[in-house]
This record gives structure tokens, C-alpha cells and sequence, in this order.
């Protein structure tokens, strides 16, 4: 039996499993027993020997490590932040503006990844550029990708900013397509991928990212408060940081002697007092999914979500989440020609125990590789036929 496959639909490893059938990973994800643990093991030895004896701090960079590895990054490029708008914020005030600056994203994205950019129109006459979303022949919501590329192709261009997959529609970008033409014409590519780390291969190296961020409490099984930012070797220096503390230089621990000298890699970024117990739970949930496999979880997502798609058509729901090639996710968005949707999150919450969303009007159901096709067929069961 493969890691994978021990757990899938495993109660003891995803407790979640014995109370709910659950597919809001989208939103915020229940936490497997591996991270529940290292939270609960921190509590207890910082209660009877705070961090005297403790492995804390190795722990925290063995994650480093880990966090590298699954985007396929150096660990001297990955940071540790509070969440995706912290990361996102990085890079919004740690480049040098010039009046004019275009910065293109789509129309749909979270605001994690519009507001940072608002404020540096605002405040630096930088030019928003939002590519809107379209419905296809098929009645798919997308925005389509050369026109993504259009709007980079723009000389004032300075940066494109993409959610990896979209929050509403489920579209996955073509981020290796995207990120070539940027590095080909000089434009920085930057990534909210906290939709898609932990249930879809990310690799900065192949998709030419030069930033990326992503909270941990999704995708990555983690908690909220936990996340990670990549920032491309070759931009470190390029780059200011947020905010400036006690951490963010090379003799943090030389208190009295103050050197105002900046680290030479990504933890620059990090100004103060890690999130202890949310680190440590993000590692046991990220050796979880390492064990298991990114690719083996992707085609076991696809399996659940191509079942669930089946049977919503079956059912008289049309899809909203495009599927063609490799756009498809593991967020599937749908809608009922005749229900209220907020009913219907509503009665099958309250009555049934499946959790799906509603986001931008659009039921949404987001299925992580441990559920189960029983959980999907019990799900179908309890929605309204048309």
C-alpha cells in the first residue's frame, strides 16, 4: 500500500472523516492528525519546559527545506509569513515604482491579490490592469490566457500578478506559458498560489516564477496564521522588506550589537517572533502530503472532481469550472438553473453534514485526496434534482 493510498479515507490520520464529509479546502481546511499533534506537542513542552531542551527552531527550518522542495525551490529563497496578503505585500512595497507602471491581473482574482496593487496605483500612479473573465461556448468561466499575454505585452508593463488557480471559477493558469513570456520580455511574474500548494505541482523554476505566496491553511492541510513567500535568488537584494525587526539581519542574536545589515536570503523578509505552533503543525501537514505525493495526490483530486462533474451534469447543474487540458483544479463551481444556492449551503450544512461553499454566487465544492468517492456519490444524493 502506497502512503497515498493509507490515507484515503483514513478516520484515525483525518479525523475530520468520522464528523463531516467535507470539500471546503478552498476555504479553510480541517488539519490531519500529523498537524493537530505537533500543535498539541508544542503546548505541551513550551507548558512544562518552554523552549529549553526543545527542537523548535530545527524543526521550523527543516520545514524551510520541505516548503523548498515542493516548489521546487532553494530553501535560502523561501520565507515564512502570516498569510498570502502578507506575502503579496512584500512585493507590492518592496519594489522601486516608476509613474506609469503597469501591473496586470485578472478581473476575478481574491483581494489578497487586488488590494496591495490598488494602494500602489494609489499611492505611486501605478496603472491596474484587470483582464475580465468571459464565459466560453460551454458556458465556462475563463479568462483566457492570450489575453493575459496581450496586456503584458504592453511596453509600461512592470509586473503580472495571478492567482495560480481562481478562487470562484476553479480556472488553473497556464503558469509555465505565462511565466516564459514574462522572463522572455522582461516582466516579473508573480504568484498567489495558496490555491494550488499541496494538490497541484508547483515548480518556480519550470513556470519562470519570481515571487509566490501562499498561507498554509487550505491546500497545505496547515493553520491559519502559517504560510510561506518565494522570492527568486536573484531578487532578494532587489527587494525591500515589509517590515523591519529584529530578525530581518545577519546578527540577530548579537542583541546589544546593532548592525543594521540586511540577510543575504529570503528570511530577510521575516522581521520578528515566528508563529511557533502554526510552523510546526504546517510541517507535520507538509510531510504528510510529501509522503504521499503531489502527483499522485493531483490525479486522485481529478479522479474525485471528474466524478463529481459527471454526476452534477447527471443531475441537471451546469458547470462553471473550466476543465479542458490542464485549466481543471480541484475547485469545481456550479450552479442550479432553479435553487437558491444559499439554500441549498444551508440545508445540506445543517441536515446532511457535507460542506461546500458559495463564492461569487457559484456553489462551490472543493474535495482534497482523502476524501472518498462515497463522500462525492453521499454529497450528489442530498442535492436538489431539477
Amino acid at each position: 500500500m502506497s502512503d497515498l493510498d493509507r490515507f484515503i479515507g483514513n478516520k484515525e490520520e483525518f479525523p475530520i472523516l468520522g464528523h463531516w464529509d467535507f470539500f471546503n479546502h478552498a476555504g479553510v481546511s480541517p488539519m490531519p492528525r500529523a498537524a493537530a499533534e505537533a500543535m498539541r506537542k508544542h503546548a505541551g513542552e513550551s507548558a512544562s519546559q518552554a523552549y529549553l531542551g526543545g527542537t523548535w527552531y530545527p524543526d521550523i527550518e527543516r520545514l524551510r527545506t520541505l516548503a523548498a522542495t515542493i516548489i521546487n525551490a532553494s530553501k535560502d529563497e523561501i520565507a515564512f509569513v502570516k498569510n498570502t496578503s502578507e506575502g503579496m505585500s512584500i512585493v507590492a512595497n518592496g519594489l522601486d515604482w516608476q509613474w506609469g507602471d503597469g501591473i496586470v491581473t485578472t478581473g476575478v482574482e481574491y483581494p489578497a491579490n487586488i488590494y496591495p496593487w490598488m494602494e500602489v496605483a494609489r499611492s505611486r500612479g501605478a496603472r491596474l490592469i484587470l483582464v475580465p473573465e468571459e464565459t466560453d461556448a460551454e458556458g465556462r468561466r475563463i479568462v483566457p490566457v492570450e489575453k493575459i499575454l496581450t496586456a503584458a505585452a504592453e511596453p509600461r508593463t512592470r509586473i503580472v500578478s495571478l492567482s495560480h488557480v481562481e478562487y470562484a471559477s476553479g480556472q488553473r493558469h497556464d503558469l509555465a506559458r505565462i511565466g516564459a513570456f514574462c522572463r522572455e520580455h522582461h516582466k516579473l511574474f508573480n504568484v498567489d498560489a495558496i490555491q494550488s500548494v499541496g494538490v497541484l505541482p508547483v515548480d518556480v523554476r519550470g513556470m519562470n516564477i519570481d515571487y509566490l505566496s501562499a498561507d498554509g491553511h487550505k491546500w497545505m492541510l496547515g493553520p491559519e496564521g502559517a504560510g510561506i513567500f518565494y522570492c527568486r535568488r536573484e531578487l532578494i537584494d532587489r527587494t525591500r522588506p515589509l517590515m523591519i525587526g529584529w530578525m530581518n539581519v545577519v546578527n540577530n542574536q548579537a542583541y546589544g550589537d546593532y548592525d543594521y545589515t540586511l540577510q543575504s536570503t529570503a528570511m530577510r523578509f521575516e522581521c520578528g517572533t515566528y508563529n511557533v505552533p502554526g510552523l510546526l503543525a504546517l510541517k507535520g501537514a507538509l510531510e504528510l502530503l510529501h509522503s504521499a505525493g503531489i502527483e499522485a495526490i493531483a490525479a486522485r483530486v481529478k479522479m474525485l472532481t471528474d466524478r463529481l462533474i459527471e454526476k452534477l451534469s447527471g443531475k441537471g447543474y451546469q458547470i462553471l469550472s473550466p476543465r479542458a487540458g490542464e485549466q481543471w483544479s480541484g475547485i469545481v463551481s456550479f450552479a442550479s438553473p432553479s435553487h437558491d444556492h444559499g439554500e441549498i449551503v444551508k440545508r445540506l450544512r445543517k441536515s446532511h453534514q457535507p460542506e461546500i461553499a458559495l463564492r461569487e454566487g457559484r456553489l462551490r465544492v472543493s474535495p482534497h485526496f482523502y476524501n472518498t468517492p462515497e463522500q462525492i456519490d453521499r454529497l450528489l444524493e442530498h442535492l436538489p434534482a431539477h
